[in-house]
């Protein structure tokens, strides 16, 4: 072959390349964001149960609800009296109305990192004090709960919380598919 017939060799263009750099970058930055709103509402979802029992807005809502978890959790609980359950749900319910203003602080953050996200600039240091914020209130909502739940465990003797503790694992294990889990 001579030089004229054969095919010159072209580089490759910088404009196809570009619009290749473009979209791995576009799809980056979409798995990126996809990533960050699954793990924020699973967080969220997280925080929610734990900044008072389902995050009910309206206190009344949120002591019906407790009311109703306490009579369904010792129903068939043997010698529980109605005392034991009133000083629970009482218990309870104080958990409940002190976790309520870490409900408004954590969506407020929500809000905040949302925002944050949707800028034309990232603001990762914002972006860290908010998660350290969010990690602080998850530390102290968990440490109110335990602190709850101890209280309320040292309502019932021995005998009652072996029972509520099994009646526990096996709605776990029907919810999460095994006991135990």
């Amino acid at each position: 072959m001579d030089k004229q017939t054969q095919p010159a060799a072209t580089p490759l263009s910088s404009k196809p390349r570009r619009w290749v750099i473009a979209g791995l970058a576009t799809a980056a930055v979409a798995a990126v964001g996809a990533a960050t709103l699954t793990y924020h509402e699973n967080a969220q979802a997280q925080m929610e149960h734990a900044f008072g029992f389902g995050a009910a807005k309206d206190p009344a809502v949120t002591a019906k609800r407790i009311d109703a978890m306490v009579q369904w959790m010792l129903a068939d609980i043997n010698g529980v009296t109605d005392d034991q359950r009133t000083k629970i749900a009482t218990i309870l319910k104080a958990a409940a109305n002190d976790l309520a203003p870490l409900r408004t602080q954590h969506t407020q953050a929500r809000k905040a990192a949302l925002q944050l996200l949707a800028a034309p600039t990232i603001d990762r240091a914002q972006l860290e004090s908010i998660r350290v914020q969010q990690m602080q209130l998850a530390d102290t909502a968990t440490r109110r709960m335990t602190q709850a739940l101890a209280d309320a465990a040292e309502v019932l003797n021995p005998d009652q919380r072996t029972q509520l503790v099994a009646k526990w694992q096996r709605h776990r294990g029907h919810r999460h598919g095994g006991v135990g889990s």
